[in-house]
Order: C-alpha cells, then structure tokens, then sequence
C-alpha cells in the first residue's frame, strides 16, 4: 500500500493535464516537493525543481527522492512529425522515466494512457498507448496506475487542430466516449495517488469523470 505522496516526480508539467496537476501539487501541503524537468522554464515555486532542457536528456540525470511518479507526457503524430517522434513521446520517454524513477526509489508510477490502448490494435497511435503500457507493468511497479481518457478538453499552448474540431462533437457522446476536461483528469489522478493501493489499476475515462468531478 502506497503512502501519501511527500516527493512527486511529474513528468509533462506544462502540457494541458501537467499543468492542471503540477497546480495541485504545490497547492497540497502534504506535498514537500516536486521534480519537474521541462523544455520551458516554469514560474518558481519553493517547493518545485525544475531542470530545463531536452527531456529525454534531463531523464538519464534525474536525482534525489521520489516516491510517486505522475507521467503526463505525449502528443499526436501531426504535432510531432512523424512516427517515429511520436513513439520517442509516447513510449520511449514514458518507459525510460519509469526505469529511472524506479532508481529513485519509487513505488508508484502514473502514467496518462488513452481511450483504446491496445498493444494488438491495428491502430498505430492505440497500439503504441498499449505496447507502452505493457512496458511500464514489465517494470515491476510496486503500484502502476494507468489511466485512460478520452479527447481531453482545454486550452493548450499549443492548439491541436483535430482536437478543435472532435471537442464539440465529443461533449455529447456516451459513457467513456465523451470528452473530458484536463481539470477533471489532473483531479481525478491525484485523488488516485493519495489513495492506498497496490498492483495495476487501469482508470477508464468515465470513471476518470466521476473521480475529478
């Protein structure tokens, strides 16, 4: 069983759901501390370390405590160019942080997945969600929490078009189907990390709406 979480790891922290989350970390004062290695530098906070650079780089040098692991990484493979870029975002960084954050001494990993991952699916964009979550339970988490939302609703820095577009249509869709806000994610993930627990659990996107809500 997983303690509260003293010292955070958070991976993606100015993306939509990152920033939402790295808000309610430094709002918590159960929280003593927060790593959060990001390509732009993020406002200063007492209780946040932010080392800048290339992710991928600034992974293989992470150092100190960490007890729980919040991954928000990923893209699309139009905003990243092709691919390969995508699966460098989407798999390779994801699973490398978790290799790493387990030589830290952590016990629990979360890691934001999507709606219909599957490691067999036709689907290149679901088949890498999937394969990269195979890869993280490899990993012999103590406790691995994967959740799954569908379209995620915001304002990001960065617009994506086909997000723009699906946002309206996904609104009223049924059950797991319908989009979410980033808000209610971040939410519904941190409730999940100070809960007790142990082994896999896999958060759909409906149950993801009633955490947050």
């Amino acid at each position: 069983m997983n303690a509260a979480p003293r010292h955070v790891l958070l991976a993606g922290a100015t993306g939509l759901t990152g920033g939402k989350l790295l808000e309610l970390l430094l709002a918590d004062d159960a929280v003593a501390h927060v790593l959060a290695p990001t390509r732009r530098a993020l406002p200063p906070n007492p209780k946040l370390e932010n080392p800048v650079g290339m992710v991928s780089h600034l992974i293989a040098q992470l150092h100190g405590q960490a007890d729980t692991v919040i991954c928000c990484l990923g893209t699309t493979i139009r905003q990243a160019g092709s691919r390969e870029a995508f699966r460098i975002v989407d798999y390779d960084l994801p699973v490398s942080l978790g290799k790493h954050a387990r030589a830290l001494g952590a016990s629990h990993y979360m890691v934001i997945s999507a709606l219909g991952a599957d490691a067999t699916s036709r689907l290149f964009y679901n088949r890498t969600k999937g394969e990269m979550e195979l890869a993280l339970q490899k990993q012999g988490w103590p406790h691995l929490t994967i959740v799954r939302p569908s379209l995620l609703l915001g304002a990001r820095h960065k617009p994506r078009m086909g997000e723009l577009l699906a946002a309206p249509f996904s609104r009223v869709l049924p059950g797991r189907w319908r989009g979410i806000e980033a808000g209610t994610v971040a939410t519904a993930m941190w409730r999940l990390a100070k809960a007790p627990g142990s082994g896999l659990r896999i958060v759909e996107s409906d149950e993801l709406q009633q955490l947050g809500s």
